[in-house]
């Protein structure tokens, strides 16, 4: 990337982009400093370490996890880049690869839940900004956790505290974990 040898900082919220472009941001990292996140708000980044830290600590098999996300009628991809940094956040929570282990369409006679499985929904409509939830469901029990984004102003918010963040470090490849220390 041309753009990384000006060694200036590089705040990046792009989702849907290949396992390539992924490899190519990480390279930069050799020599500018870039912040990569599937989402800049700062409270979807505390609620992907909650996540984790909730699947870790209620086990592998006895809960079962949903991710609910909704956006407004104009939004093309689905799940939504937040949806599945959510359910990364699950899977490292429990030691799973999520790509192994999701499910995102149920349609018709699917038959029984299979444990261990992350399940997905998503529903677009309106002018929906973002509303995410991880639903933890054991037996007799419900745990969900989630965050409403009511304006847009908190990704830009995010990304230049990111970038204040960034400016003092040496390059690297971050995420916004390292941005709020929870890394």
């Amino acid at each position: 990337m041309l753009s990384a040898q000006a060694r200036i900082v590089h705040v990046i919220g792009t989702t849907g982009c290949s396992a390539s472009d992924e490899e190519k941001f990480k390279a930069a990292g050799r020599h500018a400093r870039i912040v990569k996140s599937g989402n800049m708000s700062l409270g979807v980044n505390l609620l992907g370490v909650l996540t984790e830290q909730a699947t870790r600590a209620l086990g592998p098999d006895s809960w079962d996890i949903e991710i609910l996300e909704m956006h407004h009628k104009h939004k093309v991809d689905a799940p939504s880049g937040t949806a599945l940094l959510l359910g990364h956040a699950a899977a490292k929570g429990r030691g799973i690869d999520l790509a192994e282990q999701s499910v995102r369409v149920r349609d018709g006679h699917t038959g029984a839940r299979q444990t261990g499985t992350i399940g997905f929904a998503t529903l677009r409509g309106g002018s929906v900004i973002g509303e995410h939830s991880v639903i933890l469901a054991g037996e007799g029990e419900q745990v969900t956790l989630s965050h409403s984004a009511t304006d847009r102003s908190i990704f830009a918010r995010g990304a230049v505290t990111a970038a204040l963040w960034a400016r003092d470090r040496k390059p690297g490849f971050y995420s916004m974990l390292d941005v709020l220390g929870l890394s």
